[in-house]
């Protein structure tokens, strides 16, 4: 089924690419390294409050068109035996109106050498407002490889302290099958 699914997320680009004439076919590539002191998603620690060393590679096509994949080393508690994960994410982003943007992306969460069904795939769209405010939805019919629907949204504020300083601000709530989790929420501050 994960190839499947997979398949399906790289036909797609195929086909999407196919749609952009051969002579704007170039992309922007970029790149990522980073060491973290934790690596925390959604407000929930995946390295058990531990380092993680992150990387990833973007590829974006003028049309707003991109793929990208991006990896950490994780440790979940209770351990489940995953000491990795890799984000392969298919997306569009773009300007919908003056001062409105979207991102929309279909990303599929692996966790190679674990043995176990942990990987899943998610939708999600997240709408910015001037660079300064977004809201952000996703949803997946087999959350965190739960069996069940989850629903996340987060809304969150950015606010220019100087040139290279900012402020952000953020509340998340993750609605999940109370047969597989319970929901929680979070609020994220950085600078």
């Amino acid at each position: 089924m994960k190839w499947q699914v997979l398949r399906g997320v790289g036909v797609a680009g195929v086909m999407a690419m196919g749609l952009v004439p051969v002579e704007e076919a170039q992309a922007d590539v970029s790149g990522s390294l980073a060491l973290a002191s934790d690596y925390v998603w959604r407000g929930s620690s995946q390295t058990g409050e531990d380092p993680a060393v992150q990387a990833g590679a973007r590829a974006t096509h003028a049309t707003g068109l991109y793929a990208s994949l991006w990896g950490s080393n994780v440790a979940f508690e209770p351990d489940i035996g995953a000491r990795s994960e890799f984000d392969a994410v298919l997306g569009w982003s773009g300007e919908l109106a003056p001062h409105w943007s979207l991102d929309a992306t279909a990303t599929r969460y692996l966790y190679p050498s674990t043995g176990r069904a942990l990987d899943w795939t998610e939708l999600s769209a997240t709408a910015t407002f001037r660079q300064r405010a977004w809201l952000q939805l996703a949803h997946s019919r087999d959350a965190l490889a739960g069996g069940h629907p989850g629903t996340y949204a987060q809304i969150g504020v950015r606010l220019p302290l100087s040139g290279a300083t900012r402020l952000e601000a953020a509340y998340g709530l993750y609605a999940l099958a109370r047969a597989q989790a319970r929901d929680y929420q979070h609020v994220q501050l950085s600078v």
